[in-house]
């Protein structure tokens, strides 16, 4: 009855208005804007049902052109296809502002997973000690990452932003004359953005965003479970930033991008605090305690526009706390909460809004090792061993100049290393206080970065940074255990962490994991990962706190986040949430206040709920693990049979859009590493690999093998257990409904052409019969009739979403069917598919 309910709000107060302001194109004064309008339905008409009729989207299209138009040209009917592209973008936009403006109307502030839900619960169940005692030593922390999947210019950002506005208050003018704004916006980056550029984009979320919502959710938490004995930790909830630091996920960051990057988060945070103050000098007008906010907001103002003038989060809350006096001794305490909530804001996010983290490649960092052992001992670095090179570095005292290395990527690296010093000065610690290493999979791999920083001048007692090993492949995985082992018995790794609280830090990559395991084996092997990581750390009295590279879609490792990690066992250390959120993602689960506030909440009480309602939670038994493994190792097989077809990286050149990621100018980063022209599976990033799956709408990564695992212990007479499986476990059956939304949207109608393509059509016939065999197993398993069967709001978002993008779907196909062939003019359908790119993208909100 609930869902019934819910399903009508959401036809109200998101279908509904979609239609009523949908229809306002049609009288906007685009140019052939009301053509298109009309022509659109006829589109989208001629798709639905030529895909269910077996018509390829070339056929379909041409179709379109011969009935609904009288273009006879090429160059007439692609002018066409472009403007259908620029109309469905922004009916995109539309939606999505819609859907976000519903936000606070569909969800309650009681309901699962909201701060008042579990101090209810805690109430009921005598646990607001345990609570209190939780929220004082946890913390979550949202990464954010530049990721190339969705980068709205800036001025369509603050447009979406206002149309959302404006949709609250249902003011049509207005949504009118910003809808006639959009028309008119381009949506594309004339020119590829820099990694600055980039930055400032994420840098528009933390202050129009995250600034409010991060201090109105803590100001929540302190209200809620605060009392005269306990103020919550103000460092419960943190940012992280990954732009203009990641060097390995972006070869264009420098050194000076990062300092860049740096000064413009300090800058930024001081901004929103020079604002804040303002309001709160309208309310605090009384004599002495005025003085002391004019002084600190003067000190504020000359710190952001004077390069020589420098203000910590420490002088700003030593000079509020002596205004606070003031204000209770001679004027009552008045308005005194609007003084606490600024200082507050103060302890979040100090100087440095988010912290900033490095990060390069672990096969990188060797060859700057070899480039630095070559000119400390005059050797050839081939004549030793890397960890020979280690032992004898630690013993030098040479402190490395940058400029006296010729190749530039140790010059970088190095001087990446000594701008540490200068960033944690100007920042704060917090500001940048993490090295990570990508593809770690030895020991070496987190020596050489304490070596490195040693001969860049930092004495232990200095070396205020914590190295972060990132395991990521199946190999790295399987390692990861024996290399923390050595590392934690190392004299020298032992007293660094004496100097860093014996906290360790262990990033878990999801995304190359499922690209390199599939998904059910890369689940599996990360939480069997991070249950012998704990036991580790544990008996090495190490606090360890785990971080994932989590991304949007199920196929790299998102989903239903709170749900993930509320089903952590009791096996796996919960100190800290940490996960990183990147393109469209941002957007969708974090664009504005409320949505931010809610899933910054979510992630917060799953953790507290995880640690302190242990006695609901049920451990995987024995019998659980053998059966998970043995599905991880079936579906692991099927997914290995696949990425060994010879056919596999041949179809995602051929028939996808991977080759035209790196090529449109979503993103400053190339789509694969390596500099070679040949694509190797390797090289290719996570993103473009499941983006291009996306695309097809064949989303496999979120889903091949599962079936075959399920079905292989069917027909073995054991599908009960699986059953049990589903339902006591919640790590199984979040994994499952996961997976059953990366089917959800999977429409492989859409190319049901390929399955007669003379070199493809088999391969494209084992995806497809993996789906649909995938698609039943997990009904049978559930016990749905239809997928995502107890998401009715989801799966109808999906649904309308999928609707409003299968016109564009249409076109890329035909346009990547016309390449194919050869015909007609190639610059004009490779544009067609990278512009089309963006809407899928966007209507999807986490496919890549």
């Amino acid at each position: 009855m609930l869902n019934d309910q819910k399903i009508e709000k959401f036809r109200q107060i998101v279908e509904n208005k979609f239609q009523i302001y949908n229809s306002l194109f049609m009288s906007l004064p685009y140019d052939k804007m009301t053509n298109i309008g009309m022509l659109l339905p006829f589109l989208y008409e001629e798709s639905k049902d030529g895909y269910q009729e077996g018509k390829s989207p070339e056929e379909i299209v041409e179709e379109f052109f011969q009935k609904h138009t009288e273009l006879e040209t090429e160059e007439q009917k692609t002018e066409l296809l472009f403007k259908i592209i620029q109309y469905i973008e922004r009916q995109v936009v539309l939606f999505d502002s819609i859907e976000d403006a519903a936000f606070q109307q569909l969800h309650s502030e009681s309901d699962p997973g909201t701060v008042l839900n579990l101090y209810e619960r805690a109430t009921q169940e005598h646990h607001l000690t345990a609570i209190r005692k939780k929220i004082d030593d946890f913390a979550i922390k949202i990464v954010f990452t530049a990721h190339p999947t969705q980068f709205y210019p800036n001025s369509v950002q603050r447009i979406i932003h206002d149309l959302r506005d404006a949709i609250i208050n249902d003011s049509v003018t207005q949504i009118d004359m910003l809808l006639q704004q959009l028309g008119k916006t381009p949506f594309v980056n004339k020119e590829r953005p820099t990694p600055l550029d980039e930055a400032m984009s994420i840098i528009y979320y933390l202050r129009y965003v995250y600034y409010q919502s991060i201090g109105e959710l803590y100001k929540k938490i302190k209200n809620t479970f605060g009392n005269s004995n306990f103020t919550p930790n103000p460092d419960i909830i943190q940012l992280g930033f990954w732009p203009g630091g990641d060097r390995d996920g972006n070869p264009f960051v420098t050194a000076d991008i990062t300092m860049k990057v740096a000064e413009e988060l300090r800058i930024s945070i001081l901004k929103d605090y020079y604002g804040h103050l303002k309001n709160v000098r309208r309310r605090l007008s009384f004599r002495g305690v005025s003085d002391v906010l004019r002084d600190v907001s003067k000190h504020i103002y000359d710190a952001i526009f004077q390069t020589d003038v420098k203000i910590s989060a420490e002088e700003i809350i030593t000079e509020i706390n002596r205004a606070e006096k003031i204000l209770v001794e001679e004027h009552n305490g008045l308005f005194r909460e609007v003084l606490d909530d600024f200082r507050d804001r103060v302890k979040i996010f100090g100087t440095h809004f988010a912290t900033l983290d490095i990060r390069q490649d672990s096969r990188i960092h060797q060859k700057v090792m070899d480039d630095i052992y070559l000119k400390i001992s005059g050797e050839d670095a081939d004549s030793k061993t890397p960890d020979e090179k280690i032992q004898y570095l630690l013993k030098s005292d040479a402190i490395l100049d940058p400029n006296d290395f010729e190749d530039e990527i140790t010059k970088e690296t190095l001087k990446s290393i000594f701008n540490i010093r200068i960033i944690q000065k100007n920042n704060g610690e917090r500001g940048m206080h993490r090295y990570i290493i990508s593809n770690s999979d030895e020991v070496k791999d987190v020596m050489n970065v304490f070596v490195m920083m040693k001969l860049c001048g930092y004495k232990e007692e200095e070396m205020n940074i914590d190295i972060v090993p990132l395991f990521e492949t199946m190999e790295g995985l399987d390692k990861s255990e024996e290399v923390m082992r050595k590392l934690y018995s190392d004299s020298v790794y032992q007293k660094h962490l004496v100097k860093r609280n014996n906290k360790q830090y262990i990033m878990l990559g999801f995304s190359d994991g499922t690209k390199d395991g599939g998904y059910l084996k890369a689940n599996w092997q990360i939480y069997t990962s991070k249950e012998n990581l704990t036991k580790v750390s544990e008996e090495n009295d190490i606090k360890v706190v785990f971080f994932d590279g989590r991304g949007g879609p199920p196929a790299r490792g998102g989903g239903k986040t709170h749900d993930f990690y509320a089903s952590q066992g009791n096996t796996i250390a919960n100190n800290q949430i940490e996960l990183t959120i990147q393109g469209q993602t941002i957007t969708s689960v974090f664009g504005n206040k409320d949505q931010a506030k809610f899933n910054f909440e979510q992630l917060l009480t799953a953790g507290l709920e995880n640690d302190v309602f242990k006695s609901d939670k049920k451990d995987l038994t024995e019998k659980d693990r053998n059966l998970i493994s043995e599905l991880a190792e079936i579906s692991y097989k099927k997914y290995s049979d696949l990425k060994a077809n010879p056919m596999f990286v041949p179809y995602l050149q051929e028939m996808s859009t991977l080759e035209y990621y790196g090529r449109t100018n979503i993103g400053s980063r190339p789509s694969k590493r390596g500099a070679g022209s040949e694509l190797k599976f390797e090289d290719l990033r996570a993103i473009p690999f499941v983006g291009s799956w996306a695309q097809l709408r064949q989303n496999v990564p979120g889903f091949f093998g599962f079936g075959s695992a399920l079905k292989a212990l069917k027909a073995a007479g054991r599908f009960d257990e699986v059953k049990q499986l589903y339902k006591g476990s919640d790590f199984f059956r979040t994994l499952a409904l996961n997976s059953m939304m990366s089917m959800n949207k999977t429409y492989f109608p859409l190319t049901y052409y390929m399955r007669n393509n003379k070199k493809f059509g088999e391969f494209w016939n084992v995806l497809f019969a993996e789906f649909e065999l995938s698609k039943e197993m997990m009904l049978e398993l559930a016990g749905y009739n239809i997928l995502m069967q107890e998401e009715p709001i989801n799966r109808k978002s999906i649904r309308i979403r999928e609707k409003i993008v299968l016109p564009l779907l249409s076109i890329q196909q035909y346009a990547l069917i016309k390449l194919q062939k050869n015909e007609g003019d190639r610059d004009t359908y490779e544009k067609l598919v990278m512009r089309s790119l963006f809407g899928n993208i966007n209507a999807s909100r986490n496919s890549a």
